[in-house]
């Protein structure tokens, strides 16, 4: 009987793919698990928890992302400013009209390991609030929600 072998990958042996998608539509949490995949490399069969092998992942159209219900009214952006009473608060709306890459970086950050790596793999993710950049790099591949 023969066994198996793991194999698992050395951090310079990593191939890197990058990938898009078009946020235009989609509901943040939806877009947020699927990109938190595909950076973590767990669509891959040769996925290491150790190892950042993840794509580099490009998403377009972050101002049209949709949220399902009032969250949009209802949930709150907060922030501190390091002065006394200086708590900011933001609708999802607002942030979504002023900042749309900050409400899907934090959505994605939040569905990441919660360790050093997160850090590195939070640096592949790329977000463009409106159409997608002239120059797509070679061999993108476009994913689907």
């Amino acid at each position: 009987m023969m066994r198996r072998q793991t194999t698992l990958l050395k951090p310079n042996a990593v191939n890197r793919g990058v990938s898009t998608i078009d946020a235009a539509g989609i509901p943040l949490g939806r877009l947020a698990a699927e990109v938190a995949i595909h950076l973590m490399g767990k669509h891959r069969p040769d996925y290491t928890p150790h190892v950042d092998c993840g794509d580099r992942v490009i998403v377009t159209n972050a101002k049209q992302i949709e949220m399902t219900g009032r969250k949009g009214e209802q949930r709150l952006k907060m922030r501190y400013t390091e002065y006394p009473g200086g708590l900011k608060t933001q609708t999802y709306n607002q942030v979504r009209e002023s900042k749309p890459d900050l409400l899907i970086s934090d959505a994605v950050r939040r569905m990441l390991p919660k360790n050093r790596l997160a850090r590195v793999m939070l640096s592949n993710l790329e977000i463009h609030a409106g159409a997608a950049p002239e120059a797509a790099p070679a061999g993108t591949k476009t994913l689907k929600v």
